[in-house]
């Protein structure tokens, strides 16, 4: 048996899912009677999207859409970060959206010390946008992320390499 165990916490998505909701909600605003005519564009970028329409009540109409489309594609909306509402050319409206990927520093901070107050046999380490936490039993481990799926974050968390 090994001497330590360990998993990480990470805070990450799956970009193809993601696209693929995306996909999904243009098809279903295309459909829509009450978003057809508004030319309302949703736009991936690397770290950001951008959802360009026509006034602030289709605005909301387009989010409803993709934060449903998001749910049922298991991905958590605390990945999307809404920026303020801004008016683009043309009378319409442009809203962007920044896409949260991994644990800032400040969080990983209150985790890890979160974890060192309540959970004494275990070590908690803070790697990049990542914790990793350390132990001898398996079970001290799964206690650990029994209370971090208890608390609740700003950003959606993930447990992953359980060794």
């Amino acid at each position: 048996m090994a001497a330590t165990a360990s998993f990480d916490i990470v805070s990450t998505f799956d970009r193809q899912e993601l696209k693929n909701a995306l996909d999904q909600a243009e098809r279903e605003i295309h459909t829509r009677y009450d978003l057809k005519d508004t030319k309302t564009e949703i736009v991936l970028g690397d770290k950001d999207l951008t959802i360009n329409t026509a006034s602030e009540m289709s605005l909301q109409a387009v989010r409803d859409v993709m934060e449903s489309k998001l749910v049922r594609r298991n991905l958590s909306l605390k990945i999307l970060d809404y920026g303020k509402e801004e008016t683009a050319s043309g009378a319409r409206v442009r809203q962007v959206v920044t896409l949260r990927d991994g644990i800032p520093d400040d969080l990983a901070k209150q985790i890890a010390k979160k974890i060192r107050d309540e959970h004494k046999k275990v070590s908690p380490q803070i790697q990049g946008d990542a914790v990793r936490v350390q132990g001898k039993s398996r079970d001290d481990l799964q206690a650990v992320i029994q209370a971090m799926k208890a608390e609740e974050f700003s950003v959606a968390l993930q447990f992953v390499n359980f060794r």
